[in-house]
């Protein structure tokens, strides 16, 4: 995986940095000329992945949340969001469409779902009590695609 540019940060897991997570990727992104569709599934799937950690990963008590984003040749966009909250038991389970571990919140449980039909790649590991991953991949078209 060639490296053609970076950006990492982290921030506190509140609700309120879900829309500075997806301002800061879209900025980042912008460079590459995305599609305005392209940008959209994008943002769409950061704040899927920032709300799930979150709501689930440190349900009653605040942690950071760490954020990579990576320009990758053939145009292609690495995304990982990362916690170290309380994890994930089954992640199978998890990404079963409309599974929530929060329905008293009235929560949709389309989290992975969501960020599997914006994304071309979806990788989640999680360890109980560690923390968990969330690795997002997609190739943007060429111009004129």
């Amino acid at each position: 995986m060639e490296i053609l540019n970076e950006i990492k940060f982290s921030m506190p897991s509140l609700s309120v940095n879900e829309s500075a997570a997806r301002a800061v990727v879209s900025s980042f992104l912008i460079q590459t000329d995305p599609t305005v569709e392209e940008l959209s599934d994008i943002r769409t799937a950061v704040s899927e992945a920032v709300t799930n950690a979150v709501v689930h990963a440190y349900r009653y008590k605040q942690g950071k949340i760490e954020l990579t984003v990576r320009l990758l040749r053939d145009r292609e966009i690495y995304i990982k969001v990362r916690d170290k909250g309380c994890g994930i038991k089954n992640i199978e389970k998890a990404m079963e469409p409309l599974f929530t571990t929060a329905p008293e919140e009235e929560r949709s449980g389309l989290g992975f779902s969501v960020m599997q039909s914006f994304m071309d790649k979806l990788t989640v590991r999680s360890k109980e009590g560690t923390g968990t991953t969330v690795v997002m991949r997609k190739r943007l078209s060429e111009h004129g695609d």
